[in-house]
Formats: structure tokens, sequence, C-alpha cells
């Protein structure tokens, strides 16, 4: 693995490699929670698209290709293809990175706060630091394809914005 020369101490997200984007990854699973977009007449619903500006609130609704287990999708390669609203991370949109929870790599790096003490890549690329550290979607979700629209309010948490250190 590239965990060797800690790649993300030196170089910023736009010069890394797609191994190295791949590797910074904790694997959480947050980014596979449907979210809540409230807009400035307090109107919301689910959407993958926010805007600055819009509050963002997180739910125990995961998408159904995420295994919950690993917390990883069962179709990585063809995500974007089979769930349409699938929001993929590239470095073309760091920009617009908000929607993404606080504890997310990606986010923490492009805001400047380093990875956290719990992150695989620190860890021999084991995730069971993060899992215990309770980062991980691990047995708090429900798949999308159980619940009802009209309930989507009732699956609001807090949980998604933890961020130890």
């Amino acid at each position: 693995m590239v965990t060797e020369d800690k790649f993300w101490e030196h170089k910023t997200l736009e010069q890394m490699n797609d191994r190295e984007w791949e590797a910074l990854c904790d694997g959480c699973g947050k980014c596979c929670l449907q979210k809540f977009i409230e807009d400035d007449e307090g109107e919301g619903e689910p959407t993958a698209e926010i805007k600055p500006g819009e509050e963002v609130h997180y739910t125990n609704i995961v998408c159904h290709l995420l295994n919950t287990k690993t917390c990883q999708c069962t179709q990585y390669e063809k995500r974007t293809q089979l769930v349409p609203d699938c929001v993929k991370l590239t470095k073309e949109n760091l920009k617009d990175i908000f929607f993404m929870p606080p504890s997310c790599s990606y986010r923490r790096i492009y805001e400047g706060r380093g990875l956290p003490s719990w992150h695989p890549l620190l860890h021999k690329n084991k995730k069971s630091a993060m899992h215990k550290a309770g980062i991980s979607v691990r047995g708090k979700t429900v798949p999308d394809d159980e619940y009802s629209l009209d309930d989507f309010e009732d699956y609001i948490v807090s949980w998604p914005l933890k961020d130890l250190d």
C-alpha cells in the first residue's frame, strides 16, 4: 500500500495520484447516507445535490449498494450508473466538499486538519480503529429500499457529524 511515505502530509489532494486518492478514503460509509437539505424557506427534500447556504441533515438511511458490515460499496466501479444521484467525490468537485461529513478524510485534508487518529492509513490499513471509535455506519443504518419517503424526516440523526480529533 502507499502508506509508507505519508503522502497526505506533503501532497495536496490535487497532487495525489489515483492510488493515493483512493487510499485516503477512510471507508466509513457516511458518504452513502441519504441527506436532507433544508433551503432558505425551511423546506427540504432528500437529495445528493447540495448548494452552499443550505442546511444539511444526515439520516441513517444508507444506499442499498453499501455492505453495512464492511462499509464498502458492493458495486463501487458501477455505482454512479446504478445510482444516478450517487456523488462521486473527485479532485474537480472538491470546492463543493461541504456536503461531506466533518470526519471525511478528504474534507479534513482539504480544510488542513490532517488525518484523524483512527484513520486506517495510520493503522496498517485496518478499519478496526475507525469502527471502534464509532465513526463508520456499521450497525447504525437502514437500507434506502426499506423506508417510506413520507417518513424521511423520522430518520434524521446527528451521529454522522461526530468527528474525533
